[in-house]
């Protein structure tokens, strides 16, 4: 089994001793460093790639979750925090586990578990060969979730946000996170019914409410259409017969 290279960041020296101590016993972590601030953490990041990321939430300089969105490059992340009310934006960051303190070694190894799964279906996707026009022929696709292959309906998708590494898809019923890029999915979904509004968002046609101001609205979203690209998406819109400006 591959060694996951990791790094804990975590103000309590305690629960760094504790950490390290348990994660000598999994004999598929590399613990590369440790850092009692999130700043030098940070730093740390911006030049050094790591497969994980053992993260206290209640830090005293820059809280874990916030430390998260400042990652430019971002690792497989575990929590680590005596408090459970972030949970749920925790996950809404797509985080690979929520580990509540105290904890004891037993909890932590089905974290690394988790975090073992992440990490080789990381290494899947960046070798995996997109589907060849599979739009042609069906109606739907399979991404790759951390722990599965997802079918998506093209019909039940609303709209599609690039976020770091990750795709979130948002269909009719619920919000799949994959880390297929964007070329993936312009490859495969249908033209007339899928457009790249923005670097960062790329729309279903069918599910657009109104368009005002460059922005789109998709029930209760409002999405930005980029200068670059929004003569262009108007013209795609004239070429359907959909508009007439």
């Amino acid at each position: 089994m591959e060694k996951i290279d990791c790094i804990i960041i975590d103000d309590e020296p305690l629960a760094i001793s504790k950490l390290v101590r348990y994660l000598k016993k999994v004999s598929f972590i590399n613990i590369v460093e440790t850092f009692s601030n999130s700043i030098s953490a940070l730093r740390f990041l911006q030049s050094n790639d790591v497969d994980l990321a053992f993260i206290d939430i209640m830090m005293d300089d820059i809280q874990g979750l916030d430390a998260i969105e400042l990652m430019k490059r971002r690792p497989i992340i575990i929590l680590t925090t005596a408090y459970d009310k972030y949970a749920l934006r925790a996950y809404d960051m797509d985080v690979c586990d929520y580990l509540l303190k105290p904890f004891d070694f037993n909890r932590l190894y089905k974290s690394c578990l988790k975090a073992n799964e992440c990490f080789n279906s990381k290494k899947q996707l960046a070798h995996q060969v997109p589907f060849q026009d599979q739009s042609k022929e069906s109606n739907f696709m399979f991404v790759k979730t951390a722990y599965k292959h997802q079918k998506v309906c093209f019909d039940d998708i609303l709209y599609i946000q690039g976020m770091r590494d990750y795709l979130r898809i948002f269909t009719k019923t619920e919000n799949i996170m994959t880390l297929q890029t964007f070329t993936d999915f312009e490859t495969n979904l249908p033209r007339n019914k899928f457009f790249r509004v923005h670097r960062s968002f790329l729309v279903s046609i069918d599910k657009i409410e109104s368009i005002e101001n460059k922005r789109i609205r998709i029930r209760n979203e409002i999405i930005p259409i980029s200068s670059s690209n929004y003569d262009q998406f108007i013209n795609h819109l004239k070429s359907l017969n959909i508009i007439k400006i």
